[in-house]
């Protein structure tokens, strides 16, 4: 049997690599990407009509210049001058035999013609040696045997106290020398060295001459400094009144706190129908306590007495009413007569806010007149007494009005605890139409005053049924399980307010209160607080929806009300970003000021804008140099003390 050679398997040849193929899609979506960007920034520089030519023009690049440099040197010194002639002589026309000047001393100030002579109206060339260094001055000629002087052109020397100008002679032709004259003004004083000088005027009271320090403390630092004081607490007051508001109006922002709120329907529509009835007796008992009060006020010691008094009655009124301990329930007499005493009592308390407004109003214009330095505090007390009587009947609406409407949910739980679940469906439907109804014509109403509408058909009728009807649908919606969420409405009705006074600038808002309370930081403050308002119950609203779940749900699991869940849950997690946000929104508020002052929201920025206006920069320098070093000190203030609170 013959061998059999087994030859070995050959693999097959490997097929060369091909190229990899280029992805035409992604580079013709990359040019496409590039030719749009090129578009839409060439058309952008047509919209905003970008022109280098303007930055050719010399006219240009001189006020540049000028603006620069008086902004580089802050008008925070005043130097009293004192002007300073250097002469040379000058033949217009040349005499017989040519002029030859003197010689001039070279270690003192000097000026040298060239040519020395020449004829009228001819072009000279002048320098000067050994003036103070970047000092400006004039030029004049001055005709012989005159006292006239003929200003051909200004000058400013180097850091080296030198300067070469030309300038064009006038045509006064005489065979006498002229005199080419520079004046400077020099100051008088140093820093090291001040002095005073004599100002020509006496002082009535003394007989003495007046004098001035040189240098001194220029107006301008001195306005900045009062300006920049003013713009400090401009925006503390702002930020205060903002952070006060927007802590309680941040929960009301926050989505997890809000989401899962829920309540009866018959309990909203009883609340609903209270809103409007508590407004109208707060209203009713302010004025009631304003009119008694109006036969107190005037009589100083009277007003002492009553307000010491009256807490002390009120205080034994209230325990009466509210009696610790009782060993039986109250009768239905001795409730009734309890509610009355607490209606006296809420009157009595209205009409104690009002004599403090008084007292303080009195208070603050005796301490304004008499306090001298500390006039400022009566001035404060003053301005207190009379923010507090304005407000009372707001405060006494809104309080009111809230406890009403929480004796209203009250009821309504009492009705659907004790009353049957058909008997309270049925109930439900009507309340829910008159709420809405009612809901509805009050904001038609107010729409109608804000537009001028006085139809009843268009304020009153229509809207009263479109509400009763969305009541109504909203109660049918309902009926199964008799509640509805309120969370989230209240959720975005807030945010939307927000967001809606976070789009208007503070630079408009300043220009409406201007117009109602007039030009001033006032002004400026309410426009900053308002803003501040709405900024920050966005950032705090932020901070409580991404704080721990863990404690909210361990707090509520122990039955806590959502009071208590705020309190001991929310509120120790939120502490240190809430005071971090208030330091940054103050900040905020001082850079903020210097713009609203533009349309007379006082502070820095109203001088800065008079400065602006008169080309005065110099004076523009000094209160930009103020913003910057006080923004700077502030940053450095809220870092330390984020350092050791956040």
């Amino acid at each position: 049997m013959a061998d059999t050679q087994v030859r070995p398997e050959i693999a097959p040849p490997t097929p060369p690599e091909e190229p990899p193929k280029r992805n035409w899609r992604r580079s013709f979506l990359i040019g496409l990407a590039v030719i749009a960007g090129v578009v839409i920034y060439a058309f952008g520089y047509d919209v905003t009509d970008v022109n280098l030519d303007e930055i050719k023009s010399e006219t240009r690049r001189t006020q540049l210049v000028r603006v620069i440099r008086d902004l580089a040197r802050p008008d925070l010194f005043t130097f009293e001058r004192i002007p300073t002639n250097t002469d040379t002589e000058l033949y217009l026309p040349c005499p017989e035999g040519g002029f030859q000047p003197a010689t001039p001393d070279t270690d003192s100030r000097h000026i040298v013609i060239t040519p020395a002579c020449g004829e009228p109206g001819a072009d000279i060339v002048v320098s000067g040696f050994n003036f103070s260094g970047n000092a400006r001055g004039t030029l004049f000629q001055v005709p012989p045997d005159s006292t006239l002087q003929l200003r051909l052109d200004t000058f400013q020397t180097n850091e080296s106290g030198t300067f070469t100008v030309t300038v064009g002679t006038r045509e006064r032709a005489s065979d006498l020398p002229q005199t080419i004259r520079a004046v400077t003004n020099e100051n008088i004083g140093s820093f090291f060295d001040p002095v005073s000088v004599p100002t020509g005027e006496v002082d009535p009271a003394t007989g003495e001459e007046i004098t001035v320090q040189s240098p001194r403390i220029s107006e301008s630092a001195k306005n900045t400094w009062t300006r920049i004081i003013e713009t400090v607490f401009l925006a503390l007051l702002a930020t205060t009144l903002g952070v006060f508001i927007a802590v309680p109006l941040s929960f009301m922002a926050a989505r997890n706190l809000m989401k899962d709120i829920s309540t009866p329907v018959i309990k909203l529509a009883l609340q609903l129908l209270a809103l409007p009835i508590g407004i109208g007796l707060g209203i009713l008992a302010a004025r009631v306590a304003r009119d008694i009060s109006g036969s107190i006020i005037g009589n100083t010691p009277l007003v002492v007495a009553a307000v010491i008094a009256l807490p002390v009655v009120m205080i034994i009124a209230l325990r009466w009413a509210f009696p610790p301990l009782e060993e039986e329930p109250p009768t239905s007499q001795e409730r009734l007569s309890r509610g009355a005493v607490t209606g006296v009592v809420a009157v009595a308390g209205i009409l104690l806010l009002y004599l403090i407004a008084d007292l303080l109003g009195s208070f603050g214009n005796w301490l304004d007149d008499n306090g001298g330095p500390l006039g400022f505090i009566g001035s404060f007390l003053s301005s207190n007494g009379d923010i507090l009587e304005a407000i009372i009947a707001v405060i006494t609406a809104l309080v009111t009005a809230g406890t009403l409407m929480s004796l209203a949910g009250r009821l309504g739980s009492w009705i659907r605890a004790r009353v049957p679940r058909p008997t309270v469906r049925l109930a439900t439907l009507p309340l829910a139409a008159l709420a809405g109804g009612i809901l509805a014509i009050l904001l038609a109403r107010g729409i109608g005053w804000l537009y001028q509408i006085t139809d009843p058909l268009k304020i009153t009728w229509v809207p009263g049924l479109v509400g009763a009807a969305f009541g109504l649908f909203l109660a049918a919606r309902a009926f199964q399980r008799e509640s509805v969420g309120i969370g989230l409405t209240i959720y975005y009705i807030a945010r939307t307010i927000f967001n809606a006074i976070r789009s208007i600038e503070p630079l408009i808002m300043v220009i409406v209160f201007v117009v109602w309370v007039g030009l001033g930081p006032f002004a400026g403050s309410l426009a900053l607080a308002l803003h501040t308002i709405a900024a920050l119950a966005k950032l705090y609203s932020e901070q409580v929806e991404s704080i721990l779940e863990g404690p909210l749900e361990a707090v509520k699991a122990t039955g806590a009300t959502r009071i208590q869940t705020i309190v001991y849950a929310v509120i120790p997690q939120i502490v240190p970003p809430y005071i971090s946000f208030t330091l940054y929104r103050w900040d905020i508020n001082v850079r903020m000021s210097t713009i609203i002052g533009f349309a007379g929201g006082g502070g820095i920025g109203f001088l800065l804008q008079q400065n602006i206006r008169l080309l005065n920069y110099r004076a523009a320098s000094v209160n930009m140099l103020a913003i910057a070093i006080v923004v700077a000190s502030m940053d450095y203030l809220s870092s330390r003390v984020r350092e050791r609170i956040v």
